[in-house]
């Protein structure tokens, strides 16, 4: 079972140490040199800062690829140029010169003072995050990185390499769970829970076999037994995520998009107006938890004037292109920015859709219609989702719809959407000051099922469209999983296109960061974002859906 525990008392443990997120020209993958020695270091201390500089990457990434799906907002009218080679240098300092540093220095003393659950926490975290490289960047550096001074350059390992040795890992990982060694002494996400951390393996395990299906004939038969085994993240109290605090400063504890949209100068970040519309059209159960409307009305939107200096855009016609997708100024005053609008930053700060009290410990939306500032809503104790069993059930129904089981994806879908409608709808509490009367009621939450039922059953695609669109509904928090099924599979094919009517090829691999590329021999920057990760074996350039 998840536990509910406080970040602040951890993030002072880790600065206590001096683990510091640095960024430097100088990245060859070395030991980090503000890193404790394994002779001085605590196996619980190190582990506080693998759990921190895990989380914050985690974090990062799935913001970043979320906008790719539409979750979030994506400022670039050009993909080539939406995230330049400097843009991930932090998380890949975080990851190689922090996270497997501390980790690998961790692996020796948990063998020498016999740990295997703290060795097996290690494992599972350099599991996700090399993983999560692969999907990023493609190649990445493992076998030959964190040699110190016996190779400050470096090679590349193939995806398929990292992720054949990343499932060896958890096998390791799930028999150190099971040895029954002596928990750390802070576990921010399962509170010592050694089933739950095995459950949180043959999840991870199930995430890169759905990646790998398409170029390995064996994944899903290894999907499916994992699935027949039962013992993987099933129910939303099994769900892993890392809950954030409420305090401001020295450190600053809140969820990250907390702190970037409750300030005295009101919000920083825009919402996708596509994500917003889509959950109006279909009267979804968990706008108000998602979103909090600081305006009752958007300028430009059907029966309200425009605003030049508040809008822009307001005041023009849609691109030829978007032929019917939802432009500039939606309905019932949620505010936000289309896909790729590079607009200038106007007074709307007070004025915009912020992020709600899911998943970052926001408002929750009842209607006040107020500008947010500092500490308002549930102060920024929100979470961020890593593997949630409402995930299981969607890779499920991708997995059902490849073979032809059209009934079976349906009601794993239908499965995946409960399991998401329950987690979202318990974080109405976080805000103590909502009025819960606005809360959806049962009856609310039974009519949207239906409608996604129906839509699944009427889709022109087969149901992939609907399974897309409710996944991506689903992964609000972190977009991860989101990016990398429309890589694996092209769906939807009816998202809000770019507003530029000719952006280029969608990003289907980031550039390496400009740390790395510019100081490692043995890493020659891409020639553009169109290289393929190895899972990704669907046709290069625009055209979707792919086959499946």
């Amino acid at each position: 079972m998840k536990k509910v525990l406080k970040i602040a008392s951890f993030i002072l443990a880790a600065g206590a140490l001096t683990f510091q997120s640095c960024e430097t020209t100088e990245l060859d993958l070395r030991n980090n040199p503000n890193a404790l020695s394994p002779e001085s270091a605590s196996p619980d201390f190190l582990l506080n800062s693998i759990q921190r500089e895990f989380i914050r990457t985690v974090q990062t990434v799935g913001t970043r690829n979320a906008e790719f799906a539409r979750i979030e907002y994506m400022f670039g009218r050009q993909y080539r140029t939406v995230y330049d080679p400097g843009d991930f240098n932090v998380q890949w300092t975080d990851v190689y010169t922090e996270q497997l540093t501390d980790t690998y220095a961790l692996y020796g003393i948990a063998d020498t003072d016999d740990l295997p659950f703290h060795k097996g926490m290690g494992q599972f975290m350099e599991a996700f995050s090399m993983t999560m490289l692969v999907d990023n960047f493609g190649d990445v550096p493992y076998s030959e990185a964190n040699q110190g001074a016996d190779n400050f350059n470096p090679s590349a390992d193939s995806g398929a390499a990292i992720y054949a040795a990343m499932l060896d890992l958890l096998d390791e990982a799930i028999a150190n769970f099971n040895a029954g060694g002596v928990a750390p002494g802070t576990d921010y996400f399962f509170n010592g829970d050694a089933d739950a951390w095995v459950k949180a393996c043959n999840t991870l395990k199930l995430k890169l076999l759905v990646n790998t299906r398409l170029v390995d004939a064996s994944a899903v038969s290894q999907f499916n037994s994992i699935i027949s085994s039962g013992n993987y993240i099933s129910s939303i109290e099994d769900d892993m995520q890392f809950q954030w605090g409420t305090q401001e400063v020295q450190p600053d504890t809140r969820h990250p998009q907390y702190a970037g949209d409750y300030t005295p100068s009101g919000a920083n970040d825009y919402r996708s107006n596509h994500l917003m519309q889509y959950m109006m059209d279909m009267d979804d159960p968990r706008m108000r938890y998602y979103f909090y409307r600081q305006n009752a009305e958007t300028p430009g939107a059907p029966g309200v004037p425009p605003n030049l200096e508040t809008i822009e855009c307001s005041l023009q016609s849609p691109p030829v292109h978007y032929n019917g997708f939802p432009f500039c100024s939606l309905e019932n005053g949620y505010w936000g920015r289309d896909h790729g609008s590079d607009e200038g930053i106007p007074p709307d700060g007070f004025l915009r859709s912020i992020i709600g009290v899911y998943p970052a410990g926001g408002k929750f939306d009842d209607d006040t219609f107020e500008g947010q500032v500092l500490g308002d809503g549930g102060g920024g104790a929100g979470i961020t989702p890593v593997l949630l069993a409402s995930t299981v059930d969607f890779w499920e129904a991708e997995i059902a719809l490849t073979s032809g089981n059209t009934p079976a994806a349906r009601q794993h879908l239908l499965d995946g959407l409960a399991k998401s409608v329950e987690k979202v709808s318990s974080f109405g509490s976080v805000d103590p000051t909502a009025d819960l009367s606005f809360e959806p009621s049962d009856a609310d939450i039974a009519s949207h099922a239906t409608a996604v039922g129906d839509a699944f059953d009427a889709d022109s695609e087969g149901g992939w469209n609907v399974l897309a669109q409710e996944f991506y509904v689903a992964q609000y928090g972190n977009g991860m999983d989101a990016f990398n099924f429309y890589r694996r599979t092209g769906y939807p094919d009816n998202l809000q296109p770019n507003i530029d009517p000719s952006p280029g090829n969608l990003v289907r691999s980031f550039f390496y960061p400009s740390t790395e590329a510019n100081n490692n021999s043995s890493i020659t920057q891409k020639g553009d974002h169109t290289q393929q990760v190895f899972w990704d074996n669907n046709p290069a350039g625009p055209s979707f859906p792919f086959s499946n």
